[in-house]
């Protein structure tokens, strides 16, 4: 059975440094993620043309490992040019396997990618151990043809642990390798 790489390193590395570090009587008392959420809101992007959903969708289910849920506007804003229905944007939830790996690509590949990028700020966590992060251009994930680009788009990507504190959260985080800095 497969396992992801990052999963491996958590198991055997991250799961004792911890346990060791803050004594945890256990392995299930030790912080975890959950999942990771990832959303790209598309709005502008389909207002100039519509047609783009499916390759949009295709580049979105290659970056994240699977396919994403098309996000429709519930009521009509006109001042924002959306009506009720229309296509807004698309999200996927990821858990298990996908999620390690997508974040082992995320941390060891995208970011450094990113041009004057020194890191996260500790602001980005929410008051519950959960930390969100937005990614300005897809282009950065090996997966996106850099060829056949026709619009490019962000990303908003969350990530939810079983912790309480952002205290721990950011614990975690580090150990797995995020780049948060501290003085931010």
């Amino acid at each position: 059975m497969y396992t992801s790489r990052l999963k491996e390193k958590y198991r055997k590395e991250i799961v004792p440094k911890l346990q060791k570090e803050h004594g945890y009587k256990n392995n299930m008392a030790v912080p975890k993620i959950i999942k990771v959420v990832v959303n790209a809101g598309l709005g502008k992007i389909l207002k100039n043309n519509a047609d783009d959903l499916e390759r949009i969708s295709e580049d979105f289910a290659k970056i994240t490992g699977q396919k994403g849920v098309i996000t429709k506007a519930r009521m009509a804003i006109s001042g924002f040019k959306i009506r009720q229905g229309m296509a807004v944007g698309i999200k996927t939830t990821l858990r298990g396997n996908n999620m390690y790996d997508f974040l082992d690509k995320l941390i060891n590949v995208s970011l450094p990618q990113i041009r004057d990028f020194r890191g996260f700020s500790k602001k980005s966590f929410d008051g519950k151990g959960n930390f969100s992060i937005g990614i300005r251009e897809h282009i950065v994930f090996p997966e996106a043809q850099k060829d056949n680009i026709k619009s490019i788009f962000g990303l908003e990507i969350v990530i939810v642990t079983n912790v309480k504190t952002d205290e721990e959260a950011l614990k975690l985080l580090t150990k797995i390798g995020f780049p948060i800095f501290e003085n931010n």
